[in-house]
Formats: C-alpha cells, sequence, structure tokens
C-alpha cells in the first residue's frame, strides 16, 4: 500500500508549471507553480465546512537574472456555485471571484517567490460532486507567464493527514529518538478506525511493538500496520508519537508512516504476500472524541497528505572493502573475475531515497584480454573518446543497500587473447557520487582499490 500511497501523495502535490510567453534577454522564463488540482470537503450536517488553503508560487529558470515585483491575477469565476475565496493581505479584491496579487522582486541568485496564499470554502448548500477551475496568470516586468490553472472538486467524507515531521541528523547510536507528527482530519466526516502503516529502515528499531498492530521483518527494516479504534472528528487532530531505537548499525536511515480510514480491503492490500506477527505490548491508541461516526471505509477525499516520511541520519561509519581475484588460463579460454564489495561495518549502507548504489566500481579488461561478459543489469561499458578514457571502461554497480559484513560480487568474463604473465588492472570504487558519497561514510579509502590479475 506505501507504494500507491506515495503515487498519490506525489500525483496530489505535481505541481501546474506550465510555459512562458515573452523572455527577458531572451535567456528566462516566468512559472506560475500551483497544485494541479486539490478537493475541497463539502459542507457538513450543520453547513459548515473546512478551509483548504492554495499556495501559488512564481518563479524563473535563470536565477543570474533578476525579475522585478510582479502581479498575479486569480479568477475564480468557475467554482462560483459551490465555493468562495478568501483573499490575503497582498491582493487587491477587484470582485469576490477576483483579485489581482502583487508579488516581490526576485533578485539575482534567487529563483522563486510566494505570490498568495488563497484561502477555499464550499458554500453552505453546495452540490456535491461540483467541480470547477481556478485560473491564475502573472506577469513582472517583460516576462509574462502562461495560464495555470488549479482543479477544484467538491467532495463528502473524512479526509486524514499527517504533518511533516523534522528530520534528525547526527543521532548517536544505542540511544533513543522520537518522530512526532500531527494526524488530523480535515474533511467534513468523521473517520471511524484509522489504519496507521509504518516502516522503520534496519538500522532503527520500535522500542514498543503494541497489541494491536502487526509487524513484518524486512531486508530494508521493519514495517507495522496498526488498527486505531479511536473516531477521528472533523478539524481535529492527535499528536503520534513512535519511540525509536537508534541501532549501532544505524548511518543513513528512513522512517515512513501514512494513514486511511480503516477498511478490511485496505488491510488486506497493506498486508500483501508478507508474513506479519501481532505485537504483545499495550495498545498504541488516540483519545477519544466526541464526534459524529460514520461507515468505516469511508474513502479519503485527498491522499496527498496521507504518506510522510523523515530522514534520521547517524554519527556512524561504514568501511568499504574492494576484493579483486587472480585467474588462469591459456590463450584463447574464457574464465571468471570476481569483483566483491564488502562493507566491513559497523554500519549498513542504504540510499533509501535516491536509490543510488552503495559503490559504483570501475576498471579496463587485463593486457591480452577482452571483456567477453559482465551482469547486464549491473554494468555498462563506456568505449574509447577524444574526451574521454583512451581505452574501452567499464562501471558496475552495486544495489541500493549493503548490509553491515555483508558482500556484493561482480562476475566479469575474461577471454584470453594472449598470455601476458602477469597481466593485471586496477579496479577502484568512485568516491564521490552526490547522491551517496563513499568518502562521507568511509574512514579508510585506502582499501577502496583491488587487482585483478591473469596468469600472475
Amino acid at each position: 500500500m506505501k507504494h500507491r500511497l506515495l503515487g498519490a501523495a506525489l500525483a496530489g502535490c505535481a505541481l501546474a508549471a506550465v510555459g512562458a510567453g515573452p523572455v527577458h534577454a531572451g535567456s528566462d522564463q516566468l512559472w506560475i507553480s500551483v497544485p494541479s488540482e486539490t478537493v475541497l470537503p463539502g459542507p457538513d450536517a450543520d453547513g459548515g465546512a473546512p478551509e483548504r488553503t492554495l499556495a501559488v508560487r512564481v518563479s524563473h529558470d535563470n536565477t543570474e537574472n533578476g525579475v522585478p515585483a510582479g502581479r498575479l491575477t486569480v479568477d475564480a469565476s468557475e467554482i462560483a456555485s459551490f465555493a468562495r475565496l478568501s483573499w490575503p493581505a497582498d491582493c487587491t479584491p477587484e470582485s469576490e471571484l477576483k483579485a489581482v496579487c502583487d508579488f516581490p522582486e526576485m533578485p539575482a541568485g534567487t529563483d522563486g517567490v510566494p505570490a498568495a496564499l488563497l484561502g477555499l470554502r464550499a458554500l453552505p448548500d453546495a452540490d456535491l460532486g461540483a467541480s470547477g477551475h481556478v485560473r491564475y496568470t502573472a506577469a513582472a516586468g517583460e516576462l509574462t507567464a502562461f495560464p495555470a490553472e488549479t482543479l477544484i472538486t467538491l467532495g463528502d467524507g473524512p479526509d486524514l493527514g499527517l504533518s511533516q515531521a523534522d528530520d534528525q541528523r547526527d543521532l548517536t547510536p544505542g540511544t533513543t529518538t522520537r518522530v512526532r507528527a500531527t494526524v488530523a482530519n480535515s474533511g467534513n466526516r468523521a473517520v471511524d478506525r484509522t489504519l496507521l502503516s509504518v516502516d522503520a529502515s534496519y538500522g532503527l528499531r520500535f522500542k514498543e511493538r503494541h497489541s494491536n498492530c502487526e509487524y513484518s521483518e524486512r531486508a530494508t527494516g521493519t514495517a507495522a500496520l496498526c488498527v486505531l479504534d479511536e473516531a477521528v472528528a472533523p478539524g481535529q487532530g492527535y499528536e503520534l508519537v513512535t519511540a525509536l531505537g537508534v541501532g549501532r548499525r544505524a548511518l543513513y536511515e528512513r522512517f515512513d508512516h501514512s494513514v486511511l480510514p480503516y477498511s478490511d480491503k485496505a488491510l488486506e492490500e497493506a498486508r500483501g504476500d508478507a508474513k506479519w506477527t501481532r505485537g504483545t505490548g499495550s495498545e498504541l491508541n488516540l483519545r477519544p472524541v466526541a464526534a459524529q461516526r460514520t461507515a468505516a471505509g469511508e474513502e479519503d477525499l485527498d491522499l496527498s497528505d496521507n504518506y510522510r516520511s523523515v530522514l534520521l541520519d547517524a554519527r556512524n561509519t561504514a568501511d568499504l572493502k574492494l576484493i579483486g581475484s587472480k585467474v588462469r588460463g591459456a590463450v584463447g579460454d574464457t574464465v571468471t573475475a570476481g569483483i566483491t564489495v564488502h562493507n566491513r561495518g559497523p554500519a549498513w549502507v542504504a540510499s533509501l531515497g535516491a536509490g543510488a548504489a552503495v559503490a559504483t566500481v570501475r576498471f579496463q579488461a587485463p593486457e591480452g584480454t577482452t571483456v567477453a561478459g559482465l551482469p547486464a543489469e549491473e554494468c555498462w561499458t563506456v568505449p574509447p573518446s577524444e574526451e574521454g578514457p583512451s581505452v574501452t571502461t567499464y562501471y558496475c554497480r552495486t544495489p541500493h543497500y549493503l548490509h553491515d559484513r555483508a558482500s556484493h560480487t561482480f562476475d566479469v568474463r575474461l577471454r584470453i587473447d594472449e598470455v601476458v604473465r602477469g597481466a593485471r588492472t586496477t579496479v577502484e570504487t568512485l568516491n564521490d557520487d552526490p547522491e551517496l558519497p563513499i568518502g562521507k561514510f568511509d574512514p579508510n579509502l585506502r582499501n577502496n582499490s583491488t587487482r585483478i590479475v591473469v596468469n600472475g
């Protein structure tokens, strides 16, 4: 379910940034960035409705240029039958549904600025299922942005969401930390029960395993599914605190959690084919609230805030060691040389966000040999060029995680074209990958190179 939720969250947060008109000095473009769509909760039984906000931002491409202050025009005429906008102080309304908003200049080095934070609320007699667009144009100096729009759809139901907890840095292995977030319902109906999904990566551990949660162990960590029986009423929020042990293997850790209105179907989808074990500790509960309950399993109006991810980095190291091999053969033989990346620990290494390889190795064929085969999904070839290496160079990358004391081996098939006694080539790791730089966590780069020796 997590991947489905993440996809929905990313889709909900997609920005409608569209092309620009005239450009300044032929080298810049102005953009309007807004949510491409949002679901607005309809009125409740008493005719009241929660307010949504629309954040509008204006940006440009060439930060070497400065852009003068400009004006954003907002037109909400299409939603007049079911919603109203409230205007911030930097907007001058022309009517209840149209306004011009001033946004500040963007000096050189600035890529964008907030343009308006608009309030949006359904009318008491709004028809559920109504929809329409809020439309925007913007201009600053010689730049004119192409129009952008947000599709507003009226919905009826609960809308659970999680606040974004702060990332944590410089944690000490052997200590305990806590991730704090708020679970809130910004819809117009209460949710009867909540399904909470949690993933704690391999270097973390849950300090308590609750009896209303079930747990599943995975190669990259532990997942939990919890059923919370307390109703959550519209407009109410409750703190969710998760205590985590920072293990001795911790380095680049990640904590993911998401919420949905409970249903048997949602629970089964979340379980998938994994094996789950129920906890034996105290129940994980939300404080009871006085709210009108609705049927369990009612659909969530907006999934864009149901999933959150938190990064937790520990002060730790992982010593990668590269191990080569020696092979022998006659002319015409094809032999297999192994290249092994071994993690001596104490930490595991993982790129759980970017999905970068723990290590990428580089090498060339030893003299008198030709590379006849490589692991197709892990390796690639760069032919010689005037701007690059003068001979063919080969690269292989590990998976995006490597446990402590674990190894990953690449089998390289070499065809012996000529017997050259003691032919050898150097294999080395690339230590400056911007997504996962080895030099930042590996305390000993001296053992990050090795050799393949043929007939030595």
